[in-house]
């Protein structure tokens, strides 16, 4: 995987899909139309075509703190997470940065 886009939303705060959707949609080049759902999102990720971004790419990675959405166990995070399950797609959940103790 030479030609990789790599996606860093790191300290950006991500506590529901639209907050997902909102901080993914520039770096990937999802177009106004992009239908703002998993299936939606999948198709993008996995199937091509609709992002000439992300079609420029031979895989994907987004980067994210293990936080709000990401901290989360629910089925919608589950969901979220199962869409990077492919061979052109990776989702890294990182811990943040310890809070300073001022």
């Amino acid at each position: 995987m030479s030609n990789v886009l790599v996606v860093d939303v790191r300290g950006r705060r991500i506590e529901t899909l639209d907050d997902f959707w909102d901080a993914v949609a520039e770096p990937c080049g999802l177009p106004a139309w992009f239908g703002r759902n998993l299936e939606a999102w999948r198709d993008t990720i996995q199937g091509r075509g609709i992002s000439e971004v992300i079609d420029r790419h031979d895989a994907l990675v987004v980067h994210v703190d293990r936080a709000g959405l990401f901290a989360r166990a629910d089925r919608e995070a589950r969901a979220l997470r199962a869409t990077f399950a492919g061979r052109r797609s990776r989702l890294v959940v990182h811990q943040p940065p310890p809070a300073d103790a001022d």
